[in-house]
C-alpha cells in the first residue's frame, strides 16, 4: 500500500539513500582504520609466536645447564676447601700462592 502523499514518499526515499550512504561510509572508514592499524602495528617490529617459543625453549635450556654448572662449581669449591692428608709428614703448600 503506497502513501497517498507523494511528499512523504520522497522525504522516505531520501533517507533511505541517507541512510545507506551513512552506512557505506561507515565501512569504508571501518576498513581504513583497519588497514592503518595493520600498517602502524606490521611497523612495530614485532616477533612471530615461532620464535618466541624458540627463544623461551633456549632460555630454558640455558637455565638447566646453569643450574648443572652451580651444581659442578659447588661439587668442585667443597672438595677444594677438603684439606688434603701430606703423605710422608711434609706440610703441604699454602693455597693462596703465597709461597711461590
Amino acid at each position: 500500500m503506497q502513501s497517498q502523499n507523494r511528499m512523504l514518499d520522497d522525504l522516505v526515499k531520501m533517507m533511505n539513500g541517507a541512510a545507506g550512504t551513512f552506512a557505506g561510509m561507515g565501512r569504508e572508514a571501518e576498513g581504513g582504520l583497519r588497514d592503518k592499524m595493520r600498517e602502524w602495528v606490521g611497523g612495530l617490529d614485532m616477533v612471530s609466536r615461532e620464535e618466541f617459543d624458540a627463544v623461551k625453549a633456549m632460555a630454558a635450556a640455558a637455565r638447566d645447564q646453569n643450574d648443572v654448572l652451580e651444581a659442578r662449581i659447588a661439587a668442585l669449591e667443597a672438595s677444594a676447601a677438603k684439606p688434603s692428608k701430606p703423605k710422608n709428614g711434609a706440610k703441604s703448600p699454602p693455597i693462596d700462592g703465597a709461597a711461590l
